[in-house]
């Protein structure tokens, strides 16, 4: 069976492996450095940070924002559970909105809609790596002052008007590096901010809000006159993890491009197709198809179909506004239909 999707690990990891276990730095340094400056030329981006987890990299941006207990956030229930659970965790209230149904992302009315005095943020995921309407939704962010945070959890070298996803008019783009992903440092993300002020506060968060030129004397000792302002999170990337991430970036370019290369044969494979049809693609959008959506009229066969031709197929996530956790078991028409014809096949760069 043809796996829907496979970890990427480059073959060129000796001797820099054994140099980090063994040279006594093993957090956040050289490679570290090293592999944000390798995204930050990727993506076009100058303000990026790497974190240790994906969740660490939503939680760092609702601390940025000061998102608190009790705020509202606009979000996609058509996403995956890692999007949203940190929500949960920070005790803020989740406003649904509803989907298009043909491309799986935020319907922008809607999303006005649901605007209050409490919103503090709009979540804009990005569906298995197929961009939603950025420019709607981040005019919308831009009108009613509310900042716009793109969630890039699988869309990784998506492109939106020949930009990369993170070099697009956004006020945040979050990356996740899990072990699935492209690039993937076996656990980790990144964001990406257009903001000086709000990377530089990000900066301190990311490490316990410490301000690392302050924080020690000369003899080493640690200086009690550096005050703790911020909350933050021990979110620094490891060296090892750091590694890893930045030789798959010199693989990087070769395997969208194949990844692409397979969707265009699926295309070609699925356009006379009655019952199936791939996913909508908007034509500003080039997608990094970390799957290959497809819409059925009867989702359950269509799986069927593809895995007995030994293709491994999924609806890869559900709607997360039937889980309890969120409070809010909004009924959402685009939603229903769409999670009801999504079907996912093969796209990786192993098919």
């Amino acid at each position: 069976m043809i796996p829907i999707y496979k970890p990427f690990m480059p073959d060129n990891l000796n001797p820099e492996l054994n140099e980090i276990l063994y040279s006594g730095q093993l957090s956040f340094g050289k490679y570290g450095k090293d592999f944000e400056s390798k995204i930050k030329k990727f993506i076009g981006s100058e303000y990026i940070l790497t974190t240790n987890t994906y969740n660490t990299a939503v939680n760092i941006v609702l601390s940025t924002l000061y998102i608190q207990f009790g705020d509202e956030v606009i979000a996609s229930p058509v996403s995956c559970l890692a999007s949203c659970q940190p929500f949960a965790t920070k005790g803020l209230k989740v406003i649904w909105a509803d989907v298009n149904p043909k491309t799986g992302t935020l319907c922008p009315l809607d999303v006005e809609s649901k605007i209050t005095k409490k919103t503090k943020a709009i979540f804009h995921n990005h569906f298995c790596g197929y961009l939603g309407d950025i420019d709607a939704i981040d005019d919308i962010g831009k009108k009613n002052s509310i900042p716009v945070i793109d969630d890039g959890i699988e869309a990784f070298g998506s492109e939106f008007k020949g930009e990369k996803l993170g070099n697009v008019d956004t006020d945040f783009t979050i990356f996740s590096f899990q072990t699935v992903r492209l690039p993937n440092t076996i656990e980790g993300g990144a964001i990406v901010f257009k903001n000086k002020k709000m990377f530089e506060k990000a900066v301190l968060i990311r490490n316990y809000g410490i301000d690392r030129t302050k924080f020690r004397k000369d003899n080493g000792e640690i200086n009690p006159e550096c005050d703790i302002k911020l909350e933050g999170y021990g979110g620094l990337m490891s060296e090892l993890n750091s590694l890893i991430g930045l030789k798959q970036m010199l693989h990087i370019e070769n395997l969208l491009k194949k990844q692409q290369q397979n969707a265009y044969k699926w295309q070609n494979e699925l356009k006379n197709n009655i019952e199936i049809k791939s996913l909508s693609v908007n034509k500003f959008v080039k997608p990094n198809y970390w799957v290959y959506g497809t819409l059925s009229e009867d989702k359950i066969k269509t799986i069927d179909y593809f895995k007995s031709k030994g293709f491994y197929a999924t609806g890869v996530h559900i709607n997360l506004n039937i889980y309890s956790i969120f409070g809010n078991n909004t009924k959402l028409t685009g939603v229903d239909q769409f999670i009801n014809k999504f079907v996912a096949i093969p796209c990786g760069w192993w098919l």
